[in-house]
């Protein structure tokens, strides 16, 4: 598991950095200011997520099945959130109306919370028996 977490991590890094650079240099002169607000936004949350990930993949404390639905909840997180975002901001570029989906940005939103959630309880006991 550790392995597949760690190579979907770097996946996401990959992406967002590559996402991250087009949006400043490709996207800069057809999206509004406030569309690359939130174009950025996307890549905020991407990234980080990505670093969170990588965390998971090398973090061993964490039972395999706590592990597993963090990673699950991370991976469609990001996908979710991210992806929208980025479909929302650059909505007048595309044939696709990304309004009508709109609502896939706060379940995305909710997944990544959760699973930060899930990781503080995880690590609130004190013992070395994490969830």
């Amino acid at each position: 598991m550790n392995r597949i977490v760690v190579l979907v991590a770097s996946v996401f890094g990959f992406t967002g950095v590559v996402l991250g650079a087009f949006g400043a240099h490709a996207l800069e002169n057809l999206l509004t200011t406030d569309q690359l607000s939130t174009y950025d936004t996307g890549i905020r949350y991407h990234i980080t997520h990505a670093v969170v990930l990588l965390f998971l993949g090398v973090e061993n404390r964490l039972k395999p099945q706590r592990k597993k639905i963090i990673f699950w909840l991370i991976t469609l997180g990001i996908t979710l959130f991210s992806g929208s975002i980025y479909g929302l901001s650059c909505n007048d570029l595309t044939g696709f109306d990304f309004t009508k989906i709109a609502l896939i940005t706060p379940l995305g939103g909710g997944l990544l919370i959760f699973s930060w959630l899930l990781i503080f309880i995880s690590y609130w006991p004190k013992n070395n028996e994490l969830n």
